[in-house]
């Protein structure tokens, strides 16, 4: 029998061209829409930071599942739904999210390094 074990992963996803739009009612939305996928996917959301312009999640997920899959998922969903809920969102851009993210393992840092940082984001 194979069992995999989760991988912590850390993603780091911004809007098109750096746009400051992930702010109150958005940012809201943006977060309780993650936090649906996450629990969809038995995904465990250890740290979410969601700036102005642009979010950093770390997330402990199934390697099986896909990396790339996960993240097409967040982006795909709530792009669709926050461009749906907030008009402003569809005249100032062509689409919500960058093509590109960034993604890394945590294996080489605690994690409770990872989730100091994340929070230390906050205040820059």
């Amino acid at each position: 029998m194979c069992t995999t074990r989760a991988s912590t992963m850390w993603y780091g996803v911004c809007p098109k061209y750096w746009r400051k739009v992930l702010v109150e009612a958005v940012a809201s939305r943006l977060e309780q829409i993650i936090r649906e996928i996450c629990s969809e996917h038995e995904t465990e959301m250890l740290s979410l930071d969601i700036q102005p312009d642009h979010v950093h999640l770390l997330v402990e997920c199934d390697p099986q599942f896909g990396i790339h899959r996960s993240v097409c998922l967040i982006k795909g969903r709530s792009s669709r739904r926050l461009r749906q809920e907030f008009p402003p969102l569809t005249t100032r851009m062509p689409t919500l999210w960058t093509h590109s993210y960034f993604v890394s393992t945590v294996g080489g840092a605690p994690l409770s390094v990872m989730k100091q940082y994340i929070e230390k984001q906050k205040h820059v």
